[in-house]
């Protein structure tokens, strides 16, 4: 692993990752560099974190090993321009934008650099993102071990193609927002049948968590664990037949579909 890691933005989604590789003592909080625009949010992360902040985005990028582009995907071409004669030959650029391709990247940087294209999630602030990375052919196989060690600092990590980085929002990184609508309408539920608000959301936020680990570490396949609590003629199953009766498999699909289908505009823009 190289000396230092470089943040050029600090929002919500570069403090999870600070937060991550700082716990994991990965990096020295030290040499966590960065700079945001925002002074509130360069007061924070050096509050939070101990980590460096510079004066600006190019000062980052002299500095930085690894570096980690965490702004949103229309400040990419102003960013990448402005830093361009700074960045040092051998650093390898992490992006986590959607539908910035590598190869927009090594032209507005005017020179074939090492990129690796992820998407992290916000439950890297607990630990728990399931960050996809894609590798350019430029990455060694110490370079791509390094990069998912970064990530794996804060969650799990699969290696997947670009073609498919495009699709990794509907069912990855843009999950979480599906799933906390769906721990909310559990416990809007809960409270309509009398029970207290606080009580309801943990009750359904331990079940999507549990269940989700009993997938993930039973390897059984999901339907078989469905069968499991559906006692024939019980409670589960009249559940899951309303359910159905109101298109939940078919919304779920759609709303993926959806994401995964503008996230595939945003990239040919």
């Amino acid at each position: 692993m190289k000396n230092t890691i470089g943040f050029i933005g600090c929002g919500n989604m570069a403090k999870a990752m600070m937060g991550g590789l700082t716990k994991s003592e990965l990096f020295k909080p030290e040499n966590i560099l960065c700079f945001d625009p925002s002074e509130a949010s360069r007061i924070q992360v050096a509050e939070s974190f101990g980590v460096t902040v510079l004066g600006s985005n190019m000062k980052v990028a002299e500095k930085a090993d690894y570096l980690v582009l965490a702004v949103k995907p229309f400040l990419y071409y102003k960013v990448l321009e402005e830093i361009a004669k700074s960045v040092k030959p051998t650093v390898v650029i992490i992006s986590i934008a959607v539908g910035i391709g590598f190869g927009d990247i090594k032209e507005l940087l005017g020179k074939d650099i090492k990129v690796c294209r992820t998407q992290p999630s916000t439950p890297a602030f607990v630990g728990e993102s399931d960050s996809t990375i894609c590798p350019d052919n430029h990455m060694t196989t110490e370079d791509i071990e390094d990069v998912i060690a970064i990530f794996n600092s804060f969650g799990k990590t699969e290696i997947i193609s670009e073609k498919l980085m495009e699709v990794v929002p509907g069912i990855a990184s843009s999950a979480p927002a599906y799933v906390m609508i769906f721990i909310e309408a559990m416990a809007d539920a809960g409270v309509l049948h009398g029970f207290p608000r606080d009580q309801a959301y943990r009750l359904a936020a331990q079940a999507v968590y549990g269940s989700a680990k009993l997938v993930l570490e039973s390897g059984e396949h999901p339907a078989k664990l469905k069968d499991q609590v559906c006692t024939p003629g019980g409670t589960t199953i009249e559940a899951v037949r309303v359910l159905e009766a109101k298109g939940f498999r078919d919304a779920v699909i759609s709303a993926v579909d959806a994401c995964a289908l503008k996230s595939l505009a945003m990239g040919k823009k």
